[in-house]
């Protein structure tokens, strides 16, 4: 009986992953095929397809816009999303994120350095130059945030201290801010104010070279983990019992965050409650705890949520755009929400 359901689940999950795949690629699709400028299907088709346009403007809409939009969209939600799950796995607290280990604040503390620092470097036109110097900020502030904990974590064995210790990181990192703000130029303010709301937008054909890499590398390390990571949802005592190396087993992980958390915040801005709701959402859908599964799963998740926050985002047909974080905080909180009323135990994963 056992063995004719292996065959039965596998099909289950290569039938899931195929709706994923197909929703992902739908989403996508409309993602480009839409936005405040209307373009007939026909001409954005020719445009993809590497012919002219009747109206010049529209290509550089297509491909320098919408298309760079709309990839950003789905690396960042897979990237978020994954993370979120590594670290839900690791600390075994289904309210973890990509914010636990602090590399979100520290993010945005480079990046605070540069707009109300340093404001002499930041240019108010988004220009490229500019774009990345706040690129290198966050990712550097990330980098140093996770440099502490990896000096820390060779001390500490207690996964537990380790969290709370990040998340004091990361609350030091705020106040820094905080003080930052407090005593910056109104005009460098708003500038930081509106790069915390996150936006989708900003990465440009060039950055892509760089956002796409990083991103890529995160996931492929993430998906090598899977096998060590099934062996830690049984806990740290049992997996070294199955010899794991609980040492490197962290680090690896916390690299892997670290690059797909450091580089979404770093292009994209910090953009919440995807990373934490994603993982959830992924295990009611496969009803499944194996991250063989569950990273898959939860790679296509993130990407068809995000693309969904986007268009949202966008309003099509309308000039104005929302905040990311405003979309995505409304698509998360009630996940949050059903967590915090299903799982009576947060110590305990799913």
């Amino acid at each position: 009986m056992c063995v004719s359901m292996v065959p039965v689940e596998k099909q289950k999950n290569m039938l899931l992953f195929l709706l994923l795949g197909l929703l992902t690629v739908g989403l996508f699709t409309a993602s480009v095929f839409t936005g405040s400028v209307h373009i007939p299907v026909s001409e954005i088709a020719r445009i993809l397809a590497g012919g002219e346009p009747l109206r010049p403007e529209w290509k550089t809409i297509v491909l320098d816009l919408r298309l760079p939009r709309a990839l950003t969209a789905l690396l960042a939600g897979m990237a978020l999303s994954v993370s979120g799950l590594q670290m839900q796995t690791v600390f075994r607290n289904p309210l973890a994120g990509p914010f636990v280990l602090g590399i979100t604040s520290g993010a945005s503390l480079g990046v605070a350095l540069v707009v109300l620092g340093y404001s002499w470097i930041f240019t108010a036109g988004h220009s490229l130059p500019g774009n990345w110097v706040l690129i290198a900020a966050a990712w550097l502030g990330s980098g140093a945030v996770l440099f502490v904990i990896m000096l820390v974590s060779v001390r500490v064995r207690d996964i537990m201290t380790i969290l709370i210790l990040g998340i004091m990181f990361g609350s030091a990192a705020t106040a820094l801010v905080s003080v930052m703000q407090y005593f910056s130029e109104e005009a460098m303010l708003k500038s930081y104010i509106i790069w915390t709301m996150g936006s989708l937008g900003n990465v440009s054909r060039t950055q892509m070279q760089l956002f796409l890499p990083a991103i890529a590398a995160g996931v492929t390390i993430s998906l090598m983990s899977a096998k060590v990571l099934n062996a830690l949802l049984l806990g740290e005592s049992y997996a070294r019992s199955l010899g794991v190396n609980i040492s490197v087993t962290r680090f690896t992980v916390f690299i892997s965050t670290s690059i797909l958390a450091g580089t979404v915040t770093a292009f994209c801005g910090p953009i919440g409650f995807i990373g934490i709701a994603v993982p959830h959402i992924a295990r009611m859908i496969t009803k499944n705890a194996n991250h063989r599964v569950l990273i898959p799963a939860t790679i296509l998740t993130g990407g068809v949520l995000m693309l969904i926050s986007d268009i949202i985002s966008r309003l099509p047909g309308h000039e104005s755009n929302l905040p990311i974080n405003s979309v995505t905080a409304l698509i998360g909180i009630p996940v949050v929400i059903w967590i915090i009323i299903k799982n009576q135990k947060f110590s305990k994963m799913v």
